[in-house]
């Protein structure tokens, strides 16, 4: 019967965790946003848009070449591959502590012993033989090994989420840097036009001069915006390596030239969900990770708490042991022992009490941690929302001032051909459309760049279809 109530109780002690068990944190979740459409689901639709491939709807198979490569080559995204497996690998260790450690045992030695004290002065050399078994297992009475664990798991897990975070990133980083450098080079395009139409009029202009019937004020203004045209050049071409070099970075190339097929203007723009609920934004990898984090924070309490109470651990030995290797096998040989070993603190200075404090204060750190990200994740996705919506209507209205300056220069020609006005008022609608035209496409890419960055903020599915094609 003792037995039995012994075994019971064991049981029910193995069955106990110190340390409080992990409970998710409530947060204030906001209801009023700068935008009605922010955090407001209004059909299935929304929630399929916020899944899909979204890099597909620019229309652009380079773009889509340059987002797979990337996902299978990206230094960061390896690092964080390899990352995976050393936590996969610290999780099978803490998991290999639940269980006994047995381990073989093969020895022999020979020698001689001293025979001082010994009554003789025999003295002989001896062979010793031993084969066995031997076992350790620590029996997790307060479940500090199954905390340990808990805690493994969850850092794994973080893990997971945090090459989830740079899959994401790298993927929204290539699309935004590949639109920047279509834009770049439309704004190249733009400035070479302007370069060759001003050298023109320059050439024009410097015949006149030659016959008398231009001023050296008109034609020292006219070279003027000419060169200003000109000093353009090389700073885009400077951007447009820059950015080139960053793209072959992301996909994990030295750096090197990146072809395009399509210009700025031919890629489509690709719908947008009309509104998210605020736990969609719960699946971001950056607030998962974060909510992991806590989890394995709050299961190390329970570690570091285990250390009051006793250890208690079983050991045990099953072999052979002889003097001659002709009779290890004869029945006299067996050997076996089992033994039991508790340990438990008396005075250990404030060291358990002070661990524990800091395994609390790193869990108070790491709540803060997780509510900021979670606060930070729905500052993100109000401002990406609104974003998208103010560039569109700065874009429209640039576009009607492009179109108004292209008026004013036509006119501004007419004018001065006719003698009704002075060249100044031709290099003023020059220089005013070709600022426009180059803020107008700048423009344009941002309001791109803005779709790029509302599917970052939402994370969806797409993740998950990327992180599948990374190498394991």
């Amino acid at each position: 019967m003792k037995k039995y109530i012994i075994i019971l109780f064991l049981v029910f002690i193995g069955g106990c965790s110190v340390g409080p068990d992990y409970q998710k944190p409530e947060l204030d979740i906001p209801k009023d946003f700068f935008s009605d459409d922010s955090l407001k689901i209004k059909d299935s639709l929304s929630l399929a848009v916020a899944d899909t491939s979204w890099w597909s709807l620019f229309n652009d198979p380079k773009l889509t070449e340059l987002i797979n490569t990337a996902i299978k080559e990206n230094s960061d995204i390896l690092m964080a591959s390899a990352r995976i497996e050393q936590y996969l690998g610290l999780y099978g260790v803490s998991k290999a502590d639940m269980y006994p450690q047995i381990n073989g045992q093969l020895s022999g030695k020979y020698g001689q012993n001293s025979s001082v004290n010994t009554g003789t002065d025999m003295n002989p050399k001896r062979a010793t033989f031993n084969v066995g078994v031997s076992a350790d297992w620590e029996i997790d009475l307060w479940g500090k090994i199954r905390r340990s664990n808990e805690s493994a798991r969850a850092e794994l897990l973080a893990a997971e989420e945090s090459k989830r975070g740079i899959v994401l990133y790298i993927a929204s980083q290539v699309a935004s840097s590949y639109i920047d450098l279509l834009a770049l080079k439309a704004q190249l395009q733009i400035t070479k036009n302007t370069i060759d139409s001003r050298e023109y009029s320059l050439f024009l202009f410097r015949l006149r001069r030659a016959q008398g019937d231009l001023s050296d004020l008109e034609l020292a203004q006219l070279e003027s915006e000419y060169w200003t045209a000109r000093a353009r050049l090389p700073q885009i071409e400077k951007s447009i390596v820059q950015v080139e070099t960053a793209i072959s970075v992301l996909i994990g190339k030295n750096p090197q030239r990146i072809e395009t097929d399509n210009l700025l203007d031919s890629l489509s723009v690709p719908d947008v969900p009309s509104g998210i609920p605020s736990k969609v934004l719960e699946r971001r990898p950056d607030i998962k990770q974060a909510e992991q984090k806590l989890i394995s924070a709050n299961a190390k309490i329970g570690v570091v708490k285990a250390m009051y109470y006793p250890s208690i651990s079983l050991s045990g030995l099953l072999g052979l042991a002889s003097n001659d290797l002709t009779t290890i096998l004869n029945p006299s040989a067996y050997l076996w022992n089992v033994a039991g070993n508790i340990t438990a603190p008396i005075f250990t200075g404030g060291k358990i009490s002070n661990q524990v404090k800091v395994a609390e204060a790193v869990k108070k750190e790491l709540l803060q941690s997780y509510i900021s990200t979670v606060r930070n994740a729905f500052r993100e996705s109000e401002n990406a929302f609104s974003d998208r919506v103010f560039t569109q209507e700065q874009l429209e209205l640039e576009g009607k001032m492009v179109e108004s300056l292209e008026l004013y220069k036509s006119l501004a020609d007419m004018r001065y051909n006719e003698g009704v006005s002075s060249y100044l008022e031709v290099l003023d609608a020059e220089r005013s459309l070709f600022s426009a035209q180059l803020e107008y496409v700048n423009t344009k890419s941002t309001l791109y760049k803005s779709i790029v960055n509302i599917y970052k903020v939402l994370a969806g599915g797409w993740i998950d279809r990327l992180n599948d094609k990374t190498v394991k």
